[in-house]
């Protein structure tokens, strides 16, 4: 039985893999997401194997969704990019944040830095500043809190140590 799954899977990837990968290379323009999408397709196909009843229409409609959600992903860092352009314009050089600030915020392990920077720095909302992450929205008001809390404490020493 494993044997013919086997050969049968391979026989299926052989005869469909370059045809789904130059398909999703059409729509995602780039050859190394058309594969890695192409890949992601079969990889899904075959932990589903038994279940699936017509496999080449399942591996175009999973392929369709993975491109989809790339083509959102993009979108997202187009709309990320633009506001930080944006912000950088609008805002003048001579409004810049203390550079003690801007280090402090820089030192922040990446985890809450990232948070910070899209939060208040990009003007993102919360719900983006999560989908852009991938942490539920909860997760990213605790690391706002946390990443405050860190720069408060440190700022807190620093004017301590000049006055």
């Amino acid at each position: 039985m494993k044997r013919s799954r086997d050969t049968a899977a391979s026989e299926l990837f052989a005869a469909l893999y370059p045809r789904l990968a130059g398909w999703c290379r059409r729509l995602v323009d780039d050859d190394e997401t058309a594969h890695e999408i192409a890949s992601e397709a079969f990889t899904r196909l075959w932990a589903r194997w038994s279940r699936v009843e017509e496999p080449r229409g399942f591996l175009y409609v999973t392929a369709a969704n993975l491109v989809r959600d790339h083509w959102r992903k993009l979108e997202r860092e187009r709309k990320a990019m633009r506001r930080a352009r944006t912000e950088a314009a609008v805002t003048p050089h001579t409004e810049q944040a203390d550079p003690s600030v801007r280090l402090l915020v820089q030192s922040l392990p990446e985890r809450l830095r990232t948070p910070i920077l899209l939060h208040y720095y990009a003007d993102m909302p919360i719900r983006e500043v999560s989908v852009l992450t991938g942490r539920k929205e909860g997760t990213v008001k605790a690391d706002l809190h946390a990443a405050r809390e860190l720069l408060r404490v440190h700022l807190r020493r620093s004017l301590d140590h000049t006055l």
